[in-house]
């Protein structure tokens, strides 16, 4: 059986974008092994981010993580989901390649609890359509 390839997405938080990445390539894709991070992890992963994904069917009970935790293991595709972690991590050790996909901070998002989660829904939808341009 063929070795599963090891994706890692970072984000300034990991509490919705990295974290959306990870649960949707653990369900879509199979083939990879996805971790997510953040450079400044959140105490949380975001209530609306694992509803968005509840709404597909994608049960995520990921926590948060800080980048420093995956430093020396191997990735064959390190993707940074925002401009602060592209900025924060111009190079990843170890990693075979490295990618960036800005996305919208959906816990930015200001309104009511269904415009905030209309947001979220958003940007789960763009991580999907971009995976697998980034996976590749």
């Amino acid at each position: 059986m063929k070795a599963k390839r090891r994706v890692l997405f970072l984000c300034t938080g990991n509490a919705a974008r990295s974290q959306m990445a990870e649960a949707l390539v653990r369900k879509r894709h199979p083939d990879w092994e996805a971790h997510s991070a953040g450079v400044r992890p959140a105490p949380h992963v975001h209530p609306l981010a694992r509803r968005a994904l509840l709404e597909l069917g994608i049960r995520h009970d990921g926590v948060t993580k800080r980048a420093s935790e995956f430093l020396n293991q191997p990735f064959d595709l390190v993707v940074t989901v925002c401009d602060e972690a592209n900025e924060a991590c111009p190079v990843w050790p170890g990693a075979g390649a490295r990618k960036h996909q800005s996305f919208r901070d959906p816990a930015a998002a200001t309104g009511t609890e269904e415009e905030r989660l209309r947001v979220f829904r958003e940007v789960r939808d763009a991580i999907a359509r971009s995976l697998p341009d980034l996976l590749g």
